[in-house]
């Protein structure tokens, strides 16, 4: 089948979660079928809309790697296009121009709730003679322009990719603007003019849209166009199954990168927000995703946003890299604390991996391996504070070779000249030279570390 799937953001904010979810299930719906994936900026509203969040979507997407293949294209820039279907349908009568002040229209919607009846426009408008339409716009009285609704219409149903049959009434529906009296088109309608000029066919999104579809539907048919076909994604919940918010990490996709997530990593979660392609299994590679996408995989239910799961999947990707793979990722991280990256450290990363949760937590684990100042924490402060021997132990671990196994000789070595017991001096010696109180094994990390860094510090 022909597909050809969008995401068309508004750049009123950064890319976030949920619109992250949208533009890759989008991304690899098109991709599943060898089709296309455009991207578009929906920008029409002046006031909300900023250059610097588009650019942000775009740096988010980038980063991503939810490569478009069209675009972007931005709305602000087809205003004549709107403009044209909007008079097309105003010369067929499909729809009218709306002179109702915000006075007026709030005036009606009070009679209507005190009345107990729904606030819905009454299309006064629509009654208005020719002539009077014409007197009104050469007297220069601002306009909107609504779409004419069927009142035979009777249901507007469509099949849902994820939901299944959907059916709503044309009677819930009023006369609906299209153009607003300042000349910009409203999300229904412009939406409707690009999915079709850009030969849409397939669109996913958050079921909050579902009351739009009737609408962009109406317009389809008023325009005499075939509709593409709709799914609505569940929403995304916080782990409490409340309303996913900042504090349960839904922030700007960019703040993820910055804490040091793998754009491979945040892929994969994102791809299992609201789907499920093996219950044994996590972990994907961006190309698995793609093969094993299916929208009928798509839940009914909303999905959870687990941070637990996140670390859980971005600790995984990182031990998928090789060993000089993640250390380039990690530089970045080091670099912004004033660290150099050296050829050494890439030896620690087998033995931090496992502790790792994101690419900042090396830094954060082994700043020891970075710089002599490094942060002692509080229980190998306490640790310290016993004060045990190590006159004489940089002298016999410099005539050791150094590997773990020579290392640990050496070690046990000392403890027994000096009575003391491994289990209560070896954490000595791993706060003395690390200012940590836990880590990996003592032996393979003081291989992996330089021994001139190691003897200088116990002679310290």
């Amino acid at each position: 089948m022909s597909v050809k799937t969008r995401f068309a953001p508004s750049p009123t904010g950064y890319l976030h979660v949920g619109g992250a979810r949208t533009a890759l299930f989008n991304y690899l719906f098109a991709k599943k079928y060898g089709g296309s994936f455009v991207l578009r900026i929906e920008d029409t509203d002046p006031e909300r809309s900023k250059p610097e969040y588009s650019e942000q979507i775009l740096i988010s997407m980038k980063w991503l790697s939810l490569d478009w293949d069209e675009g972007p294209y931005y709305q602000s820039q087809r205003m004549e296009l709107y403009k044209k279907f909007a008079e097309k349908l105003l010369e067929e009568g499909k729809a009218y121009r709306c002179f109702c002040t915000p006075e007026e229209l709030e005036q009606m919607r009070e009679e209507q709730r005190a009345k107990g009846l729904p606030t819905r426009y009454d299309g006064r408008c629509s009654r208005l003679s020719p002539e009077e339409v014409k007197r009104r716009v050469e007297a220069g009285m601002p306009y909107a322009i609504r779409l004419k609704v069927p009142q035979d219409r009777g249901v507007i149903a469509w099949k849902d990719l994820v939901k299944g049959p959907i059916e709503i009434d044309s009677k819930e529906l009023d006369d609906f603007v299209l153009v607003r009296s300042d000349g910009t088109p409203t999300y229904n309608y412009a939406v409707v003019i690009d999915d079709y000029d850009m030969g849409i066919t397939h669109v996913l999104r958050g079921e909050d849209h579902i009351p739009n579809t009737p609408k962009q539907i109406l317009i389809y048919e008023a325009l005499g166009w075939k509709a593409p076909a709709f799914g609505h994604m569940p929403m995304i919940l916080g782990k409490d199954k409340t309303k996913l918010s900042k504090r349960h990490g839904a922030v700007g996709v960019e703040a993820y990168r910055d804490e040091g997530f793998l754009p491979e990593a945040m892929f994969n979660f994102l791809a299992l927000l609201g789907a499920s392609f093996d219950p044994n299994r996590d972990v994907y590679t961006k190309q698995e995703l793609i093969e094993l996408f299916d929208e009928n995989k798509i839940g009914l239910h909303p999905a959870v946003f687990d941070p637990d799961k996140l670390y859980h999947i971005n600790r995984e990707h990182m031990k998928m890299l090789s060993t000089s793979e993640l250390l380039e990722r990690i530089k970045p991280f080091a670099e912004a604390k004033g660290y150099k990256v050296e050829p050494f450290h890439e030896q620690l990363i087998p033995l931090l991996v496992e502790r790792m949760h994101t690419l900042k937590d090396f830094v954060e684990l082994a700043d020891y391996i970075f710089t002599d100042d490094y942060t002692v924490d509080q229980k190998a402060q306490e640790i310290l504070e016993k004060n045990f021997p190590v006159e004489g132990l940089a002298d016999m671990l410099a005539a050791a070779p150094w590997d773990a196994e020579h290392i640990e000789a050496a070690l046990r070595e000392y403890a027994a000249q000096k009575e003391l017991k491994p289990r209560e001096y070896f954490p000595y010696i791993r706060a003395v030279v690390t200012g940590k109180s836990v880590g990996p094994s003592l032996f393979h990390l003081l291989e992996a570390m330089p021994k001139d860094m190691v003897l200088r510090r116990l002679k310290r």
